[in-house]
C-alpha cells in the first residue's frame, strides 16, 4: 500500500498545487496522470543511457525499471536524459578534451531539469567515467532525497583462454607498432575484448567511483557491482526507486549522507582498491557541491594510511564481476571496518548506518580477491599524491601492481598527447626517459585529457617500468605504470611543468610522495621570466567556457563556487 506524502514543503508543490497550477496540470493530464498521480511527490529518474557506447545501452531500460519501485513507495516517477561522452571512445584524439567537460554539463543538465520542473527527489543511472560523479554532484548540488545507481559493468571477454577487458586493446596497439604481434592478433582481440553491454570491467574509472558512490552512502548495499547484463540489475531499479520514496518520507538528503567523514571513507576504498587516479579529482569536486573543503591533499593523505586489498585490474587479476561474486564493496568494507579504517557512523541511503549496514555482510574466506585488511597486498595504497618542485599543487599516480617505486630520468618534453604518441609509435622513447606532455590541463587543454592511448602504448612495447611519464593532464583508470597525472600549477599557469625543458633531470619517489625537477633555482628563474602563456585552438563553444571558469586539478577543476556561496538550496525553495 502506498504512504501519502504532504506536498506543502515539497518542490512540486508550485507545479501541482494550488488553483494557480491548474496551466501546469494540464500538462500532465495531457500525458494521461490522473488527479491522484498528479498528487503524488514528483520523482526525477536521470538517465545517461544512449546508443554511444555499451557503458550507456543498458540505462534507459534500468531507470524504466526504477519506476515501479517509485509507483509502489506512492510517487510519480519522470524520465529525463542526459548526455555522456564515453572515453574509450574519445580516447586518444581531440575528442577527449570534451571529457572531462562533460561531467559538469551532465550535472548542470539535470540541476536545471529538476529544477525546471520542480522534482521532489531524485534516482540517476549512470554507466560512463565523468556521467558518474557528475550525477552524484547534481544530487549533492540540489539536496533533494537521492540514490544513484550504477547501470553495471561489461562481463570480460575470452581469447586464448584469459580475460580480455578494453585495456588489452589499447595495449596490443603498442606491442603490434613494436613489432612483437601480427596484425591479426590486433584483430582478434579488438574483436574479443568487449562481449556486451556495460562499462570497462576493471577498476578504472567506472567501477572506481561506483564503489565510491556504495561506499560514501549514496548508492544501495551491494549494488553497483553487479555486471549489467545480469537480472539483479532489475531488482536494483526498482529498489532504488521503492527506497527513495522512504527517504522523502524521513526527509533524509545527499548532504546528510556525505559528511567530511564520509568522503573520507570514500577515498579509503579509492586506494584499498587500487582505483583511479580520477577518484582524486572528482571527490574534491563532489565535496565542493556539498560545501565541505577536500582536496587532493586532504585525498593523498588516506591514501598513504589505506591498505591496498582488492586485486582488480590493471595492477591485479580480477575485475569487476569477480569483485560482485566475492561479495563487492561490502565485502572489502567488512575487513577495512574491523581493523579501524572506516567512519562507520555515516548514515546512508538505507537509512541506516555504513555500521549497521556492514553488519549484514559475513565476511567470505574463500574468496581470492578481496584480501584481509591484516595481510593486505601492500600496506598502503594502490594510488598515491605526489608533491614536490615540479609540481607545488600536487600531482597523483597508481602503484599497484608495480615492482618500483623510485624513478629518476631525463626529460624528453612534448606540447600536446598527439606529438606524444606519435613518438611511442615510431619506437623514438628510449629506457629511462621522463615523458612530459603539457598544456593538456583543465584552461591548457583544454578539457585535461586522458592519456590512455599513450600510457598504454608504452606497456605494450614493454617500457611500463622503463620509463615515466609525467602530465598536466589524466590518466584512464586504465593505466599503469610509472603515470603522473594532475600535474599543478599546470603549464597554462606558468606552473614548474611550463619550464622543463629536454634533458632536464626529474625525480619521482611514490614511497616518499615526491616529484621534484632537478634544475638550479636560478636557471628556472630565467626560463620563467622568458615564458609567455599559449593560446589554444578553442576560442569560442563549451571548451572556451570551461576553460574560463574551471579552476585547479588539485581543488577537483569544478567551475563554480559550490556550496559554500549558496543562499539557498533548491530542495527547499
Amino acid at each position: 500500500m502506498t504512504q501519502r506524502f504532504d506536498k506543502s514543503k515539497l518542490p512540486s508543490r508550485y507545479v501541482s498545487v494550488g488553483v494557480e497550477s491548474a496551466p501546469h496540470r494540464s500538462y500532465y493530464y495531457a500525458m494521461g496522470l490522473t488527479e491522484e498521480e498528479i498528487a503524488r511527490p514528483f520523482v526525477g529518474i536521470a538517465s545517461a543511457g544512449n546508443d554511444s557506447a555499451p557503458c550507456n545501452t543498458t540505462l534507459d531500460q534500468q531507470a524504466d525499471w526504477c519506476r515501479q519501485g517509485v509507483n509502489a513507495g506512492g510517487g510519480m516517477p519522470r524520465r529525463f536524459n542526459t548526455i555522456t561522452v564515453t572515453d574509450g571512445i574519445a580516447m586518444g584524439h581531440q575528442g577527449m578534451k570534451s571529457s572531462l567537460v562533460s561531467r559538469e554539463v551532465i550535472a548542470d543538465s539535470v540541476e536545471l531539469s529538476v529544477r525546471g520542473h520542480c522534482y521532489d527527489a531524485l534516482v540517476t543511472f549512470a554507466g560512463c567515467d565523468k556521467s558518474l560523479p557528475g550525477m552524484m554532484m547534481a544530487m549533492l548540488r540540489l539536496n533533494v532525497p537521492s540514490i544513484f545507481v550504477y547501470g553495471g559493468s561489461i562481463l570480460p571477454g575470452r581469447w586464448h583462454d584469459r580475460d580480455l577487458t578494453v585495456i588489452d586493446v589499447f595495449e596490443v596497439v603498442g606491442r603490434y607498432a613494436a613489432g612483437k604481434c601480427p596484425l591479426s592478433e590486433v584483430t582478434e582481440i579488438e574483436k574479443a575484448a568487449c562481449p556486451g553491454h556495460g562499462a570497462c570491467g576493471g577498476q578504472y574509472t567506472a567501477n572506481t567511483m561506483a564503489c565510491v558512490a556504495e561506499a560514501i552512502g549514496l548508492s544501495l548495499p551491494n549494488s553497483n557491482m553487479a555486471p549489467a547484463p545480469y537480472k539483479s540489475r532489475e531488482e536494483i531499479a526498482v529498489a532504488a526507486g521503492r527506497q527513495v520514496m522512504e527517504l522523502i518520507a524521513r526527509n533524509i538528503r545527499p548532504r546528510d549522507i556525505c559528511t567530511r567523514e564520509a568522503f573520507e571513507n570514500a577515498a579509503r576504498i579509492v586506494a584499498a582498491t587500487g582505483g583511479s587516479t580520477n577518484g582524486a579529482l572528482h571527490l574534491p569536486a563532489m565535496a565542493n557541491e556539498a560545501g565541505i573543503a577536500f582536496d587532493l591533499f586532504d585525498v593523498a593523505e588516506i591514501f598513504k594510511t589505506t591498505p591496498y586489498v582488492a586485486d582488480l585490474k590493471p595492477g591485479g587479476r580480477y575485475v569487476a564481476r569477480d569483485m560482485h561474486e566475492a561479495g563487492g564493496i561490502y565485502m572489502l568494507m567488512k575487513t577495512l571496518a574491523a581493523e579501524g579504517f572506516l567512519h562507520l557512523d555515516c548514515l546512508t541511503v538505507t537509512g541506516k548506518t555504513l555500521g549497521e549496514n556492514i553488519d549484514e555482510v559475513t565476511w567470505n574466506p574463500d574468496q581470492k580477491v578481496i584480501y584481509d585488511a591484516r595481510t593486505p597486498i601492500t600496506p598502503t595504497g594502490g594510488v598515491v599524491g605526489l608533491r614536490g618542485s615540479l609540481a607545488p599543487e600536487g600531482a597523483i599516480v597508481k602503484v599497484a601492481g608495480m615492482k618500483r617505486l623510485q624513478f629518476t630520468g631525463t626529460a624528453k618534453v612534448f606540447e600536446r598527447e598527439e606529438d606524444a604518441f606519435a613518438a611511442v609509435e615510431a619506437n623514438a622513447i628510449e629506457e629511462g626517459t621522463v615523458v612530459v606532455i603539457r598544456y593538456e590541463g583543465p584552461k591548457g587543454g583544454p578539457g585535461m585529457r586522458e592519456m590512455l592511448s599513450t600510457t598504454a602504448a608504452l606497456y605494450g612495447q614493454g617500457l611500463g617500468e622503463k620509463v615515466a611519464l609525467i602530465t598536466d593532464g589524466r590518466f584512464s583508470g586504465g593505466t599503469r605504470g610509472f603515470c603522473i597525472g594532475h600535474v599543478g600549477p599546470e603549464a597554462a599557469d606558468g606552473g614548474p611543468i611550463a619550464l622543463v625543458e629536454d634533458g632536464d633531470e626529474i625525480s619521482i619517489d611514490a614511497e616518499a610522495g615526491t616529484v621534484d625537477l632537478n634544475v638550479p633555482e636560478d636557471v628556472l628563474a630565467e626560463r620563467r621570466a622568458r615564458w609567455r602563456p599559449r593560446a589554444n585552438d578553442y576560442q569560442s563553444g563549451a571548451l572556451w567556457r570551461f576553460s574560463r571558469n574551471v579552476g585547479p586539478a588539485y581543488k577537483g577543476a569544478v567551475t563554480h563556487p559550490g556550496a559554500s556561496a549558496e543562499t539557498h538550496v533548491f530542495a527547499d525553495i
